[in-house]
């Protein structure tokens, strides 16, 4: 009931970042015959994951191991680090809730990017904090935009996606490293990399876990094929991923996940392949836009956005039609980001289903906002 809430839990609004397709799918009555707008890897997970999830469902009955031993040695190895670098925990979307719970409270000045992953900023509202957004810099997440409205308001947070979501684009290693070398004193840097698996070669930037002015943020959710699992991974200075222990549910990754997961990052030629699966979709996905009038953004992610050439009004007619039509997608939320919709990369079976769909959703679309 409402009275029982704290000020603050009662000042947010009843609003939650993403509506689930499930959601949506129970609204229509329908299930969707494409599932494309989670950035979902469609190829699955290895199948020496499966065989290690379903070995490990028969013990399902136990806990799992509360510090992730073995998983947590597999990834601090696969980084060339100590464990004492490594905290694995509930996706990404959980470390960022624990890392803002470690660092912020009322008034806490957090920078990010106006339209960014949503998530971020739900957690920062949620503990007090005050959100200062920068404008993208043509469709990019402006790194020194970043850091200069952190000088400017004390920020303690800065957050920053490489490659970005809902935009795909990415920035070098070097712009990375610049960045994380202009971090203001007292300041954290939660460098968000769940695609960066399936970007350039040359995109992830060697920083030393040790370094204290940024912390690196990892997932098994994309190129792994494990969304379902919520498996994600900190990197990041001893004595701040010691800080999770105190705040952290320390039962929350369960027997099944943990399994699942370290047998996934212990199958590299698996990643390879969906890499290999990921840029076919893409450049697929590029064709269907362009054979339609709409320019695809270039993609490090396993998602394209792509322009449909007006505002976010005929963004959100496409994005309805297409759901009309059987194929789920999204879109970027904040102008002029909104002008896009955002595919991720399905089955051939699943862009057969674009391709058919989507002539018929901007025809509409554009009748009904005159565009």
């Amino acid at each position: 009931m409402p009275h029982r809430l704290t000020p603050l839990a009662a000042s947010l609004p009843a609003t939650v970042p993403f509506t689930g397709p499930e959601a949506l799918e129970r609204a229509q009555g329908h299930p969707f015959a494409a599932r494309l707008g989670a950035n979902e890897s469609r190829f699955g997970p290895s199948p020496a994951a499966v065989a290690a999830m379903t070995r490990a469902a028969a013990d399902a009955w136990m806990y799992g191991d509360p510090d992730m031993h073995d998983l947590r040695r597999a990834i601090a190895a696969h980084h060339g680090c100590d464990p004492a670098h490594v905290m694995p925990g509930q996706g990404i979307d959980s470390l960022l809730g624990l890392i803002v719970r470690l660092t912020v409270t009322a008034g806490t000045p957090v920078v990010t990017s106006a339209g960014a992953y949503p998530t971020f900023g739900f957690h920062v509202t949620g503990f007090g904090g005050v959100l200062h957004a920068v404008p993208y810099t043509a469709d990019h997440e402006d790194p020194e935009r970043l850091v200069a409205r952190a000088r400017t308001v004390g920020a303690r947070l800065i957050y920053f996606a490489n490659p970005d979501n809902p935009m795909g684009t990415w920035h070098d290693a070097a712009t990375v490293q610049r960045m994380v070398d202009a971090v203001p004193d007292d300041c954290l840097l939660l460098l968000d990399e769940a695609y960066v698996e399936l970007a350039p070669p040359g995109t992830a930037a060697a920083i030393d876990p040790a370094d204290p002015r940024v912390i690196r943020l990892r997932t098994f959710s994309k190129a792994h094929g494990l969304a379902g699992l919520r498996v994600g991974y900190a990197i990041g200075p001893a004595p701040l991923i010691g800080a999770f222990d105190r705040v952290r549910d320390h039962f929350g990754l369960g027997r099944v996940a943990q399994a699942g997961a370290l047998a996934a990052l212990a199958d590299r030629d698996w990643v390879i392949a969906v890499r290999a699966r990921v840029a076919a979709a893409r450049d697929r996905i590029a064709a269907i836009g362009r054979e339609n009038g709409l320019v695809p953004l270039p993609s490090a992610t396993n998602f394209v956005t792509l322009d449909c050439g007006a505002d976010g009004a005929l963004a959100r007619a496409t994005l309805a039609g297409l759901r009309n039509r059987g194929v789920f997608i999204r879109m970027p939320g904040v102008a002029p980001l909104d002008r896009c919709i955002r595919i991720s990369c399905g089955t051939d079976a699943d862009l057969d289903l674009l391709a058919t769909a989507l002539p018929g959703a901007l025809t509409q679309a554009r009748a009904m906002t005159g565009m």
